[in-house]
């Protein structure tokens, strides 16, 4: 049995003490033991078998109860009926979950309200008992969605939350009110309804539950969490919780009685799908398909066309009437399923990317935009999505306000896909002709470095051999978040606290203290310290302890190192200190200037910004920002101009310590740009009403202190993230003095004025670039020829061709004409070339397609060559670069890559 399993089975065993709640002697419940499956349930009916699947079938399905709700009115229904038993209302949180740094996402509405707090769950309720609708989003079953009638990537939790106290209740007031909202405000049968015993193992704590069905379907589980940590190493919680989770979309669901939940929940959606696709919906058997797959165990990862032969065979249609009457509609479900989820995210501040939670969203996006190119629909996804906005407004008004942000990032995205059409038919086209079955693994490469799904992979008649959960393998490999403080793993129990000096004066520089313990010879620790150690990607001050010049300071827990070179001092010793001023103060304007660049940043570009991560150094400093483009100079030249007005206006830039949940409720959870602070209390630096962030570094008292910002460089690090460097106060006004005599030299040596400099540069570059139009002609013209020599001379190996060569001569756009025309014509050729660039070495890997169908990609073959000369490198199937450390043995590097290529050969086993 696994975990889940045993805890069932522990609590089962006393199910007076953990199950039993009063309304099952007042209604008359008895509790039952399922033939099927084994499980514990309560119920007013004479059944043996429980109401959950594959136990049971929907019964619901065309046989709806009660007055038929839109998703809308739902949940004024649940609203009112909580309103008027005292519970407050709160609006949804974000369902990018910043307060909680290990979830990139909130997958349930109980996240809200916890906290880490030494490294354990902390609830934390803004009143008691709550109710709020929170959209929770979860992408561990992608591969379900439109197909089982009922998953979503997205949904509305309404979350019935309450601690067990004088303000709120616990077990059988729960049970109490979640059944009277069932019988009086949805007018549910009594005998309809049955509850399921159940564990819920949340992330950091749970507690077991009560699981509530209505004709097969569950719309609850009341979870009574009553301890933290996990089930192998937990603690009882002193004051247990109420996380009582329904499912709004399954309200609506068995209110309508639709065929599937998409019906009910994407109404307005469907509409404009069905007339824009022009597929004709089949009710009578799309109700019956949902009725037949009900019990399918949807969980395991079965094999989904073992389904579909069941339905077919069942219902007695062909297989072309399922692809054409419910294949396509399941096509349209996903669609609306996944805008919808975009919709969220995007308006949140998540963007589709390759990093993180963005990776998720990129799944998906991917995904809906396959769906429209294998029907060739014409319409585009944000027709989608400003149709859910306006239905979902009533309820969620930031939508609408986030429109035109949400509209750009959709947009972006739909014209990069669209670029990268006709580069994708061509590696299909290949494949396809090859007549070869794809490896999941393969898949997996192609859709990380072409975007190819599997589902436009069956379109071309490719097959592929995936596993039913090929999305959630594709997402759970995403990058982590780092930390990027590494611990030193010492034992400091017995060392006593070290009270920290520099927040309450980062201005003061000199300082006694007492030497209280010293490790290792080298490692002191002080009394008390006005050194501020390396953190939240600040670097730590340097100075002198006594004789002692200091190299580093970190902080272990409570207790601040102190690394120096050549320590003469003893334990016990009080010692005068002294911190390098002009470090501190430079430090100190480059932190205050992260602050202000990131929210200039936000304000210049969009919502969507955020710090994903930064480092603020004596001589520079950079932040890291999310955003789906490099920076234009209109764009940079905006940011930098807000970034000095800040300055200019010599704003107080304050200090304060507030309460976490004090802190949130007033600011929001933009306050968390460089991560969650764990403490209860927590320390804000605010500049003014520009920003307010809570940080634990140091600060200058005010903007004007900064002197100047002066934005020194940008560039795309990785896909979503853009870093930006910069440098303040007396180190941005030598970085102009600096430019200043490069351009004075730079006008000398062309003998030209200054003014006339950038006139003069380009007519250089006109005729630079006639003399390179000349050079590529002459290429052109014996290219052919060319590239039947590098053929001819290329390397043998197991029906394959490998040309390497390591080149000082020709340059980068010679080698990219020749490369691309090579593998073209000769599609068993890799094509790899070593250039000598000043003093670096820059590679070239062009791949044919008879070796990409094989699984020998150009951006994996990159890695072992880079790699072999101390670099990195990255690219597509077809083409990849990367660089190097100059190559000291020229004679030599043909023959050692040549030996690397076939060893990668080797590997793949072909």
């Amino acid at each position: 049995m696994n975990t889940k399993d045993i805890l069932r089975q522990k609590f089962s065993d006393h199910f007076e003490k953990y199950y039993k709640v009063e309304l099952f002697d007042k209604e008359g419940f008895t509790r039952k033991n399922c033939k099927s499956c084994g499980k514990f349930f309560w119920s007013l009916t004479d059944t043996d078998i429980c109401p959950d699947q594959p136990c049971s079938s929907y019964t619901f399905i065309g046989n709806s109860i009660g007055k038929k709700l839109d998703y809308i009115n739902t949940w004024k229904t649940i609203k009112t009926f909580f309103q008027d038993n005292n519970h407050k209302i709160f609006n949804r949180y974000p369902v990018v979950s910043r307060w909680r740094p290990e979830l990139y996402f909130t997958v349930a509405s109980i996240i809200n309200f916890q906290r880490i707090a030494g490294n354990q769950i902390a609830f934390q309720f803004p009143s008691n008992p709550l109710l709020v609708p929170q959209v929770c989003l979860r992408f561990n079953d992608i591969q379900n969605v439109g197909i089982s009638g009922k998953h979503l990537t997205s949904f509305c939790m309404v979350g019935q939350h309450s601690i067990n106290n004088e303000n709120g209740y616990w077990k059988d007031e729960c049970i109490n009110l979640d059944f009277e909202l069932l019988t009086n405000r949805f007018l549910i049968p009594k005998k309809e309804i049955s509850f399921v015993e159940d564990v819920w193992l949340g992330h950091g704590a749970f507690g077991y539950s009560l699981e509530f069905f209505v004709r097969g379907l569950e719309l609850g589980n009341a979870v009574f969490t009553s301890y933290k940590g996990d089930p192998n190493n937990y603690q009882t919680l002193s004051t247990p919780v109420i996380d009582m989770g329904a499912g709004l979309e399954r309200f609506t669901w068995l209110t309508q009685g639709t065929p599937t939940i998409y019906d009910s929940i994407f109404e307005p959606v469907l509409k404009f799908l069905l007339k824009n696709t022009g597929i004709t919906y089949d009710d009578n058997l799309l109700s019956k398909y949902s009725i037949l797959s009900s019990p399918f165990n949807w969980e395991s990862n079965q094999d989904i066309s073992n389904l579909k032969s069941i339905v077919i065979e069942k219902l007695s249609i062909t297989n072309e009437e399922f692809d054409s009457k419910i294949g396509s509609m399941q096509s349209i479900y996903s669609l609306a399923d996944h805008v919808r989820t975009l919709i969220f995210g995007i308006a949140d501040g998540c963007i589709p990317s390759n990093v993180g939670g963005g990776y998720n969203l990129r799944v998906l996006l991917r995904r809906a935009l396959a769906i429209i190119k294998i029907h060739n629909w014409n319409f585009d996804l944000f027709d989608v999505a400003n149709i859910h906005i306006n239905y979902l407004k009533p309820m969620y008004p930031e939508l609408e306000e986030k429109k035109s942000e949400i509209h750009k990032i959709i947009q972006v995205e739909e014209n990069n896909y669209k670029n990268s059409v006709n580069r994708v038919n061509g590696i299909l086209s290949n494949i396809s002709n090859s007549k070869k079955e794809l490896t999941e693994e393969q898949v997996i490469q192609f859709y990380d470095s072409d975007g190819i799904t599997p589902e436009v992979f069956q379109q071309y008649g490719i097959n592929i051999n995936i596993s039913n959960d090929f999305y959630s393998k594709v997402t759970a490999r995403h990058p982590k978040l780092k930390n990027d403080v590494k611990s030193l793993n010492i034992d400091l129990n017995s060392v006593d606290s070290t009270k920290l000096l520099f927040y309450s004066n980062q201005y003061e520089y000199k300082f006694k203290a007492i030497v209280t313990k010293i490790i290792d010879k080298n490692l002191i620790v002080l009394d008390k310290t006005h050194f501020y150690p390396r953190g939240g990607g600040q670097e730590p001050d340097t100075g002198l302890i006594g004789n002692c010049k200091i190299v580093d300071v970190v902080k272990e827990g409570t207790v601040v190192l102190h690394k120096v070179e050549n320590c003469k001092l003893n334990e016990g010793d009080i010692v005068q200190c002294e911190i390098n001023q002009d470090r501190r103060e430079s430090i100190m304007k480059h932190h205050t200037s992260t602050h202000i660049i990131n929210k200039s940043a936000k304000t210049v570009l969009g919502s969507w910004v955020w710090q994903h991560s930064a480092f603020k150094d004596y001589d520079k400093g950079r932040i890291d920002i999310t955003h789906y483009s490099n920076l234009s100079n209109d764009e940079l030249n905006k940011i930098e101009l807000l970034a000095n007005s800040i300055v200019q206006q010599n704003l107080p830039v304050i200090c304060q310590y507030m309460d976490k949940d004090k802190a949130e409720n007033k600011y929001g959870f933009s306050l968390y740009q460089g991560g969650v602070p764990p403490d209860k209390k927590i320390r804000l630096i605010s500049i003014e009403d520009f920003d307010i962030e809570a940080c634990g570094g140091t600060h200058v008292n005010n903007t004007g202190e900064i002197g100047l910002i002066k934005i020194i460089k940008t560039e795309r690090i990785q896909d979503g993230v853009i870093r930006i460097e910069f440098v303040s106060g007396n180190k941005a006004i030598s970085y102009i003095q600096n430019n200043e005599l490069l351009i004075t030299k730079s006008a000398n040596i062309l003998e030209s004025p200054k003014d006339k400099l950038f006139d003069n540069l380009v007519s250089m570059q006109n005729n630079f670039n006639e003399s390179k139009r000349i050079s590529k002609s002459i290429i052109k013209k014996y290219s052919n020829s060319i590239v039947k020599q590098t053929f001819e001379i290329a390397n043998d190996y197991k029906n394959y061709k490998i040309y390497v060569l390591y080149d000082e001569e020709l340059n980068y756009d010679i080698h990219i004409n020749i490369g691309d025309l090579a593998v073209t014509k000769y599609e068993n050729l890799i094509y790899c070339v070593l250039l000598s660039v000043k003093d670096k070495t820059q590679i070239l890997v062009f791949c044919g397609s008879n070796l990409q169908e094989k699984g020998i990609m150009a951006n994996n073959l990159i890695t072992p060559v880079a790699e072999y000369l101390h670099g990195s490198g990255g690219g597509t199937s077809r083409f990849a670069q990367g660089g190097g450390k100059l190559v000291e043995q020229s004679n030599l590097i043909d023959e050692k890559i040549t030996d690397l290529i076939k060893k990668f050969i080797d590997k793949k086993g072909i």
